[in-house]
């Protein structure tokens, strides 16, 4: 990626699709090139916890709501350290922002990091092609003296794509660090950081659980080193199929039959440590607004999304496994996609979306309680 941070609002820009599809709008964010995977987002609002969540981390991001930016950037919301998306594309960015808490614009936040983005295209094509074609490399080019589109197309073509994509230890935490449970102390959890957003650990803080995270290499010596009541493996870039180290270690944890939670790419570790394949998704899910079956309750859930791999489990039937009997214990509404599994014989589930809610909905809240219980059940 190559950047620079000076204004964007005049500056041509052009959006080049690995398949020859090419947008034409402005630069939006820092000017230069910046290339990753096309998917798009159907969130309306939430845009600051998207851009920096690290399952984000070489992805360009396409926003389907047609006017974004207008609450401005915070200080309080962030994810993570950092915006991990590799570009950004939205048709009308707000040319003020208006919210109470605001210290910055979006577009001002998006240079000050190197950002490169586009706007003034349309989104709503770019998404159907997308939902057609499915995900796909894609470039960003901005500034005064812009490639050919060969050229363009070229190094696009170039790119590395997702599918074979080994990412979690470029985004995860190098050391471990200790999130203090707020009151009084009631469990310990060791969190695998595949790529952990910072809402995750404080949900387990409120409910009086000390999390120990650590980082994507931790093996289960590391986990163990902490004596904990629970482990928990989070969320996270790439393709799952490459992850055969934090599988190794989940296996280890099903072994020790400790209480055990994994959300999103950890969802697809415990199916991979079940025997389960996992497998790209055309386009895969993206925003707060997919409806999920809790098939142990029948309640549906709207909830928050961010995966574009998936576990290939049977939905009909009750799977023997080496850890005993495993089930579909949620699925998604839109089309049958595996979106949570479980242990009928030890303390093991998984979901493949964000019940942490950063941001919201917060219909999904309670998988959080139904860790502690399991916890408190082995305890007792």
């Amino acid at each position: 990626m190559t950047t620079s941070t000076r204004g964007t609002s005049k500056v041509p820009a052009v959006l080049v699709l690995e398949d020859g599809r090419i947008f034409r709008g402005r630069a939006y964010g820092a000017v230069g090139e910046t290339f990753g995977e096309a998917v798009f987002s159907t969130g309306m609002t939430g845009y600051q916890e998207t851009l920096t969540d690290p399952s984000y981390h070489r992805q360009v991001v396409v926003m389907t709501a047609p006017h974004v930016g207008n609450t401005g950037v915070n200080d309080e919301d962030p994810e993570s350290a950092k915006i991990w998306v590799s570009g950004y594309v939205v048709r009308d960015p707000a040319r003020v922002s208006s919210n109470w808490r605001a210290k910055r614009s979006l577009d001002e936040e998006l240079r000050n990091q190197g950002v490169v983005g586009i706007s003034g295209i349309d989104t709503r094509a770019l998404t159907r092609h997308l939902r057609e074609s499915g995900a796909m490399r894609v470039g960003i080019f901005s500034g005064s003296a812009l490639p050919d589109e060969g050229t363009m197309l070229a190094e696009v073509r170039q790119q590395p794509e997702m599918k074979g994509a080994n990412l979690a230890a470029e985004v995860a935490t190098k050391e471990t660090y200790v999130v203090p449970a707020i009151g009084t102390k009631k469990f310990t959890v060791a969190a695998v950081d595949l790529g952990i957003k910072g809402m995750t650990p404080h949900r387990m803080a409120e409910r009086g659980i000390e999390v120990h995270v650590l980082p994507a290499t931790a093996t289960a010596e590391d986990i163990y080193a902490v004596n904990p009541d629970g482990v928990f493996f989070s969320n996270g870039p790439g393709d799952p199929a490459t992850a055969d180290g934090p599988v190794a270690v989940m296996r280890a944890v099903l072994e020790r039959r400790t209480p055990l939670f994994g959300i999103c790419f950890g969802n697809q570790i415990l199916g991979r440590a079940l025997g389960f394949g996992t497998y790209k998704l055309k386009y895969g899910h993206r925003g707060i607004n997919q409806p999920v079956q809790d098939r142990t309750t029948g309640k549906v859930e709207v909830t928050a999304h961010n995966h574009g791999f998936a576990v290939d489990a049977p939905l009909d039937k009750v799977s023997d496994t080496p850890y005993g009997r495993a089930e579909v214990s949620h699925v998604c509404l839109n089309d049958q996609v595996v979106e949570g599994l479980q242990l009928l014989d030890q303390p093991a589930f998984s979901v493949q979306y964000h019940p942490e809610a950063a941001a919201g909905p917060h219909d999904a809240a309670y998988l959080f309680d139904r860790f502690v219980s399991l916890m408190e059940a082995e305890r007792a």
